[in-house]
């Protein structure tokens, strides 16, 4: 029988990417360094090689990261091998915003249910990212917390112990993120409920998040959060 959001306690989130606009944040940065040098950076361009260096077998820790994926990229764009500017990359995270929708959408949620942060991003740029989005989390998980990153079910399971510990089960969660790659696919196969942000939509491709193997159809799916929240609000069950 399908569920209904009245079957949920907890809301576990994606972060980066579905309630900050991080590819906004790498694009921006990207092109103001640009400007600086004569150089035009396209920013699909841009977010297609930041996703190739990215998922490299030599990445480090998000965002920590970024500072070695800016050096991998910089001749691609035309911009200066100055390691310098890649810690300007690395360090440009807590400049980053939330979605003009999310900050009030999760505000809104937070009146319904407990909200989780699910983030491969490390404990220091989540607490910016926090700040941005006025702390609606009720409790985190960070890359730094669980020692992984999501899609590796590990993560998951963490969360799964901890709702346990309030005698709770994951049926009483319903996973909201954008990312097919690392969250919704994986977040089916655990059997979790699953709600798909598809913050992409009008736009080609998968820009700055690896490209899954075969797409997962979601239990629910919306364009936006404020979306959820108004069918939240609403009642419905919306697929």
């Amino acid at each position: 029988m399908k569920k209904t959001f009245h079957d949920f306690k907890y809301l576990t989130f994606d972060v980066v990417g579905t309630l900050i606009d991080f590819e906004g944040g790498i694009t921006g940065c990207l092109q103001a360094i640009g400007v600086e040098q004569n150089v035009t950076v396209d920013a699909e361009e841009a977010l297609s090689l930041y996703r190739t260096a990215r998922y490299a077998p030599d990445a480090l820790r998000f965002p920590d990261d970024l500072a070695r994926v800016y050096m991998v990229i910089a001749p691609k764009l035309g911009l200066p091998e100055d390691p310098a500017l890649g810690e300007r990359f690395r360090n440009s995270v807590p400049d980053w915003t939330g979605f003009p929708d999310s900050a009030e959408a999760m505000a809104r949620l937070a009146k319904r249910f407990k909200l989780i942060a699910m983030t491969n991003a490390q404990r220091w740029a989540f607490e910016h990212f926090n700040k941005a989005l006025n702390a609606p989390f009720y409790a985190a998980f960070t890359a730094d917390d669980t020692g992984t990153e999501k899609p590796d079910p590990l993560f998951f399971e963490k969360v799964f112990a901890f709702v346990e510990s309030e005698g709770a089960s994951k049926d009483d969660i319903l996973h909201v993120a954008q990312s097919q790659y690392h969250d919704i696919g994986i977040s089916r196969s655990l059997g979790m409920a699953n709600c798909w942000i598809q913050r992409r939509h009008g736009q080609q491709g998968y820009g700055g998040t690896i490209e899954p193997d075969r797409f997962t159809e979601p239990d629910f799916h919306f364009t936006s959060m404020a979306n959820l929240a108004d069918a939240v609000e609403q009642g419905e069950a919306v697929t």
